[in-house]
């Protein structure tokens, strides 16, 4: 169970970090993101565990991954291209 949780934090702090290195742009602060993706992460392997019980090591990472990246997508703003003004302004 600790390395299970261990994993999963870790796993959501790097994709954290990716989203993070590759979007600065269009994500909030950075301590927001990697705070998001690591309780995101461990969400999802408290839901994955849950469900699937102890002994699918691989199973509870790839949920723990997919709940992260669902709660980092969130954080997203629109490109600043793709913003129409409207006629009155």
């Amino acid at each position: 169970m600790f390395l299970e949780t261990l994993g999963s934090a870790l796993l959501g702090l790097a994709l954290a970090w990716a989203a993070s290195y590759r979007l600065p742009h269009r994500l909030p602060s950075r301590s927001l993101v990697l705070s998001t993706g690591v309780a995101g992460a461990l969400f999802g392997a408290f839901l994955t565990h849950t469900a699937l019980g102890s002994g699918h090591f691989l199973a509870i990472l790839v949920g723990a991954a997919a709940v992260s990246a669902a709660l980092l997508s969130l954080l997203l703003r629109p490109e600043e291209r793709f913003r129409r003004r409207s006629a009155t302004a």
